[in-house]
C-alpha cells in the first residue's frame, strides 16, 4: 500500500493500453464538426471532387503533421503533452506560455461543447426549464465525477463512448447510401456558380483542419500508456487514418441524398440528409447521436485539461497541491481546478464566442510542436526516439507552415477574440512565472 501512498507526490497509473489511445483519438476528432462543417466546405468549393479531395488532403496534411508529434511523444512520454515537449525544447518560460495556450484552449473547448450538449438536449426536450449554462454546467459536473473516480474508469468510458459514437455514425452512413439518390431529394435550391479562388479554398481547409482537432490526444497520456514507444505511434497514425476514412464517408453519404447547393445551403447538413433520406423522425436520431459525440468528447477534453495543469504543478508552475494524485490515478485537484475555470465559462452559455477565443490555439499548438520536434533534435540529439519521423525535417517545417498560415487566417477573420485570447494566455503565463521564480527565491532563502 506504499507505493500507492506514494502517488500523492505525482506519480499517476500506468494502466492505458492501445484501445484506450485508438478511442482518444477518434472520440477525440469526431464531434459536433463532422454536422456542421461540410456545409461550409461545399459553401466554398466547385465540386465534388474538389470537396472530397479537400477532405483526403486534410487527413494528408494531418499525418504529416503528426509526425512531430509522434516523435516528441515517444521520445518524451510525460503526461502534459505540448507543454512537456515545449518546457524541454525551448525552456520554462516557452513551456509556461504554451501550457497556458493549451489548458486554456481545452477549458475553453469544455464550455462550448457543454454549451452545444445543452442546446441539443433541449432540442430533445429535456432540461428545457433550465438555461442553457446550467445545463452545460450540469454535463461538466457530471464527466468530472467519471473522471474523479479513477483513471481506469475514464479510460473505459472513452472506449465504450468512442465505439458507440463511430458505429452510429457507420449506421447513418449506411442509411444514407441505401436513401435514394439526390435527384429525388433535390429542391429550389439554386445552383452554385463552378469557380474556385484562394480565399475560398483557405475557407474551407480553414475548416477542415478545425474538424480534424484532437488527433494529438494520445500524448497528453504518454506515462499512463502501456509501452507509450509503440502504442502512442499506432494510436496516433491508425486513429487519424480511420477518421479520414469516415470524414470521406460522411461526405459521400451527403453528396449521394442532397446537392452540392443543399448541403451548401445547410447549418446541419448531416441531419438535413437524414431526414431527406429517412422522413423528419430521424431529426432526433441525429440530435441524439450528436447528443453523445459531444458528451464523449467533453469527456476526454476533462481529462486531457487536469494533465496539463498536473505537469505544470509537477514544475512547480502551479500551486503543488494540483500534483496529488488518488490510488485511482486521477489528479482530483488538478481537475478540480481546471473543471471549475471551464464551469466558470460554460456559464455564459455562449457557443461562437468562446469557440473563437480558442481557435488560435487549436491550430497554434501543434505549430509549436512542430518547431520543438526541430529544436529537440539539435539540443538532445542523442535523446532515444522510438519513432523518428521521416525526411526530418521536411514534415514538421510542412506541419508548421500549414498551421501558420492558418493561424493568421484565423487572426484575419476575428482578430478581436483572437488577440483576447492571445492577451489572457500572455497574462496567466506571465503570473504564473512571476509566482514560480518568487516561490524559488523563498524556498532557497529559508
Amino acid at each position: 500500500m506504499a507505493a500507492k501512498h506514494d502517488r500523492a507526490a505525482g506519480e499517476l497509473l500506468r494502466i492505458l493500453g492501445i484501445g484506450f489511445g485508438l478511442a482518444v483519438v477518434v472520440g477525440g476528432v469526431v464531434g459536433q464538426g463532422v454536422m456542421r462543417t461540410p456545409g461550409i466546405v461545399a459553401g466554398a468549393l466547385p465540386s465534388e471532387a474538389w470537396i472530397l479531395g479537400a477532405w483526403a488532403a486534410g487527413g494528408l496534411i494531418i499525418l504529416i503533421d503528426a509526425c512531430a508529434t509522434v516523435e516528441l511523444g515517444t521520445s518524451v512520454p510525460r503526461t502534459g503533452g505540448p507543454y512537456v515537449f515545449a518546457t524541454r525544447a525551448f525552456g520554462p518560460s516557452a513551456g509556461t506560455m504554451l501550457g497556458w495556450a493549451d489548458a486554456i484552449n481545452y477549458a475553453l473547448a469544455i464550455a462550448y461543447v457543454s454549451v452545444v450538449f445543452a442546446e441539443y438536449a433541449q432540442r430533445l426536450g429535456f432540461g428545457t426549464a433550465l438555461p442553457i449554462g446550467a445545463l452545460a454546467i450540469l454535463l461538466i459536473v457530471c464527466l468530472a465525477t467519471i473522471n474523479w473516480i479513477g483513471t481506469r474508469t475514464c479510460g473505459h468510458s472513452q472506449i465504450i463512448g468512442s465505439s458507440i459514437k463511430g458505429l452510429g455514425i457507420l449506421a447513418l452512413v449506411m442509411a444514407l447510401w441505401l436513401a435514394p439518390g439526390a435527384t429525388q431529394h433535390a429542391a429550389a435550391t439554386p445552383a452554385l456558380p463552378p469557380v474556385i479562388t484562394i480565399a475560398a479554398i483557405g475557407t474551407a481547409m480553414r475548416a477542415i483542419a478545425i474538424t480534424y482537432g484532437g488527433w494529438n490526444g494520445a500524448v497528453y497520456c504518454g506515462e499512463e500508456m502501456h509501452q507509450p514507444e509503440r502504442n502512442i505511434v499506432r494510436a496516433t497514425f491508425g486513429g487519424i487514418a480511420l477518421v479520414s476514412l469516415l470524414y470521406l464517408a460522411v461526405n459521400g453519404a451527403l453528396f449521394h441524398v442532397l446537392t452540392r447547393a443543399q448541403i451548401a445551403a445547410s447549418n446541419l447538413p448531416v441531419a438535413d440528409a437524414a431526414t431527406a433520406a429517412m422522413g423528419p423522425a430521424s431529426g432526433k436520431l441525429i440530435t441524439g447521436l450528436a447528443i453523445f459525440s459531444v458528451v464523449a468528447i467533453c469527456n476526454l477534453q476533462i481529462m486531457f485539461v487536469s494533465r496539463i495543469a498536473f505537469a505544470m504543478a509537477r514544475n512547480g508552475i502551479l500551486p503543488s497541491l494540483l500534483t496529488r494524485v488518488s490510488r485511482s490515478g486521477t489528479p482530483r485537484m488538478a481537475l478540480l481546478c481546471m473543471t471549475a475555470l471551464a464551469a466558470f465559462l460554460a456559464s455564459s452559455g455562449s457557443y461562437e464566442r468562446l469557440i473563437a477565443i480558442g481557435a488560435p490555439f487549436t491550430i497554434g499548438v501543434p505549430a509549436i510542436t512542430d518547431l520543438a520536434a526541430i529544436a529537440l533534435r539539435f539540443k538532445e540529439p542523442d535523446l532515444p526516439r522510438p519513432f523518428r519521423m521521416p525526411l526530418f525535417p521536411l514534415p514538421a517545417v510542412v506541419g508548421f507552415a500549414v498551421n501558420a498560415v492558418l493561424v493568421g487566417a484565423i487572426f484575419y477573420e476575428d482578430p478581436l477574440d483572437s488577440s483576447l485570447g492571445v492577451a489572457l494566455v500572455v497574462a496567466m503565463g506571465i503570473a504564473t512565472r512571476v509566482h514560480a521564480q518568487l516561490a524559488l527565491r523563498r524556498a532557497a532563502t529559508a
